[in-house]
C-alpha cells in the first residue's frame, strides 16, 4: 500500500471516528436497552448482530456528514482544526461518497428486518443527515442529537417485538434527556470557540445556568428510569444499578465545578459508564 493510500485510509478512519469509539458506545447502550426490554431478556441473535453493526455504521455516517457540514468552521476550533477536511487530508467528495456508502450499508442491514423497522429507518436517516446542520439555526442542536441518537430505540424494539408500545416512548424520552445532558458537557469544551465563530449550542444557551440545567436533566432522566423500572416490574438489582448511576451523575457535577475544558470532556466521557451500568442493570433484571 502506497504512502498516499495509507494517508487517505487514515483520513477515512478519522472521518468515521473509528479511533474515537465513545460516540458508538453512547449510541449502542440505549439500543441494547431497547432490545433487552423488547425481548424481556436476551434478544434474537440475528437482530442483536444487525443492530450492533448498524450502530457502528450509522454513527460513522453521522460523523462523516457532521464533518462535511462543519468543514468551513472546524479549522477555527482548537479541538477540530486537525480533522481531515479542514486540514486538507480529505475532500468534500471523499466525505459525501463515504457517507453514501455507510448509509447504503446501514439500509441494507435494515432490509433484513420487518416492515415496521424498515419504515422507521427513513426517519432515522433523515435525523442523522439533518442534525449536523442544526447548530447554525438553533441553540438546541443537542436536542436534535438526542432525537437522532434515540431513534435506534423504536427501531430496535420494533425489530425484536414488531410493535411500539408506550414503554418505547418512555425510553425514547429518557435517552433524549440523557443525550442533551452529556452533549452539553461536550459543548462546554468548545463554548469559547463557538461564541467567536457564531455556532450555537445548549452550552451557550444555558450560559451560567449550565451546571444547574445539566443536573436537572440528569435528575429527570433518573426519575424516568425509576418509572421505567416500576412499569416493567424490574428486579431490585435494576434499582441498585440506578443508585450507581446517581453516584456517577453526582461525580460529573463535581468534575465540572470549575468548568475547565479538560474536566468537562472527562465528565462527557464518563457517560459511557452510565449507559453501561443501565444495561447491566437491565441484563441482570431479566436473567
Amino acid at each position: 500500500m502506497s504512502y498516499l493510500s495509507k494517508q487517505k485510509l487514515k483520513a477515512y478512519v478519522q472521518l468515521m471516528r473509528i479511533d474515537k469509539p465513545i460516540g458508538t458506545l453512547l449510541l449502542l447502550w440505549p439500543t441494547l436497552w431497547a432490545l433487552w426490554i423488547a425481548a424481556q431478556g436476551f434478544p434474537d441473535f440475528s437482530v442483536l448482530l444487525v443492530f450492533t453493526a448498524g450502530v457502528f455504521l450509522m454513527r460513522s455516517a453521522g460523523c462523516v456528514i457532521n464533518d462535511f457540514a462543519d468543514r468551513k468552521i472546524d479549522g477555527f476550533v482548537e479541538r477540530t482544526r486537525e480533522r481531515p477536511l479542514p486540514s486538507g487530508r480529505a475532500t468534500r467528495r471523499d466525505a459525501v461518497c463515504l457517507f453514501l456508502i455507510l448509509a447504503a450499508l446501514s439500509f441494507a442491514l435494515v432490509l433484513t428486518q420487518n416492515s415496521l423497522t424498515i419504515q422507521l429507518s427513513f426517519v432515522g436517516i433523515l435525523l442523522a443527515f439533518s442534525y449536523p446542520f442544526m447548530k447554525r439555526f438553533t441553540y438546541l442542536p443537542q436536542f436534535f442529537l438526542g432525537l437522532a441518537f434515540s431513534w435506534s430505540i423504536p427501531m430496535a424494539y420494533a425489530a425484536q417485538a414488531d410493535e411500539l408500545p408506550s414503554v418505547v416512548w418512555l425510553l425514547f424520552m429518557i435517552n433524549i434527556l440523557w443525550t442533551i445532558a452529556y452533549d452539553t458537557l461536550y459543548a462546554m469544551v468548545d463554548r469559547d470557540d463557538d461564541l467567536k465563530i457564531g455556532v450555537k449550542s445548549t452550552a451557550i444557551l444555558f450560559a451560567r445556568y449550565d451546571k444547574l440545567i445539566i443536573a436537572l436533566l440528569q435528575l429527570s432522566c433518573l426519575l424516568l428510569l425509576l418509572l421505567l423500572g416500576w412499569i416493567e416490574a424490574l428486579h431490585s438489582c435494576y434499582f441498585v444499578g440506578l443508585s450507581v448511576v446517581l453516584a456517577l451523575f453526582i461525580k460529573q457535577q463535581m468534575m465540572i465545578k470549575e468548568r475547565s475544558k479538560k474536566a468537562c470532556f472527562k465528565a462527557f466521557l464518563d457517560n459511557n459508564y452510565v449507559g453501561l451500568i443501565i444495561f447491566i442493570a437491565l441484563f441482570l433484571s431479566y436473567l
